[in-house]
């Protein structure tokens, strides 16, 4: 593997060639037009994007590694490190915050121990703040992978995450 110097040196994860040839040849039958398509697939699948996988695609379809590293950084919905089962999103916008947003924040913060962007130990959580969902009536919220937890308050934090086992 080539090091760039970009990704996390402790990256070590299995990558299947083979699936990474079905999505290329398959799914997108080698068009470097979706791009992008492919890099969600990726993701998907390791919950991230490996530095192997994105060099083996940049030869696949013929884009240089410089072009797909570009936009893999460009987009935040797209991750360089590895990221837990679980992304837990939390709404700071104005209306969320008012509404006890940050003191929300602070609590998972505290409950998980770990800051903004990281991941827990165990790999079962990754903590986001986002400024904004788009459920402003319904603040504090709390985004857990797709699942909408509105109203929440500090007391609820540890009843919501013990979902998430």
């Amino acid at each position: 593997m080539i090091e760039t110097g970009i990704f996390n040196a402790n990256q070590a994860v299995e990558i299947d060639y083979m699936e990474l040839d079905r999505i290329i040849d398959q799914e997108f039958n080698n068009d470097k037009e979706n791009l992008i398509m492919i890099l969600q697939v990726i993701q998907h699948q390791y919950n991230y994007l490996p530095q192997a996988s994105l060099l083996y695609l940049s030869e696949k379809i013929g884009v240089p590694f410089s072009q797909i590293y570009g936009l893999s950084t460009f987009y935040s919905t797209f991750s360089l490190e590895p990221r837990g089962r679980n992304i837990i999103s939390v709404c700071l916008g104005t209306a969320c915050y008012v509404r006890g947003g940050a003191r929300v924040w602070e609590r998972i913060q505290e409950i998980l121990n770990v800051g903004a962007g990281k991941t827990t130990e165990d790999m079962r959580f990754t903590l986001e703040p986002v400024r904004c969902i788009g459920c402003c009536g319904l603040g504090p919220v709390v985004k857990i992978n797709e699942d909408i937890h509105s109203r929440i308050g500090r007391e609820k934090i540890q009843q919501v995450l013990d979902r998430y086992q």
